[in-house]
């Protein structure tokens, strides 16, 4: 199990947790709609960090976007293995050529 279908499972076990327990619970009891707001701090951080050219805070904003991406996932009941199932369908495709097919 990688490191993120791990955290997936967490976070699912989160979901109708006590709010005052868990930080992520408490984010789900907010709604999807706060999750998505905090996945877009939460890259605008990172973004912040990149053009610092600060890779320490980049990695660390790094991890808090895939966290907050997991978390708005699952307040949506998107599946982490339906995001990678449509990036391996990409695979292989020129980036260009899968825009123009949309």
């Amino acid at each position: 199990m990688s490191i993120l279908h791990a955290l997936e499972t967490v976070i699912a076990s989160r979901k109708g947790a006590d709010p005052e327990t868990s930080w992520t619970a408490k984010l789900l009891a907010k709604g999807p709609e706060k999750c998505a707001e905090k996945f877009g701090e939460e890259a605008v951080e990172a973004i912040i960090a990149a053009v610092k050219n600060d890779r320490e805070n980049l990695t660390y904003e790094a991890a808090d976007v895939l966290y907050h991406m997991l978390v708005m996932l699952a307040a949506r009941d998107v599946a982490l293995d339906d995001v990678l199932g449509e990036l391996a369908r990409r695979q292989g495709l020129s980036g260009i050529a899968e825009k123009a097919s949309r």
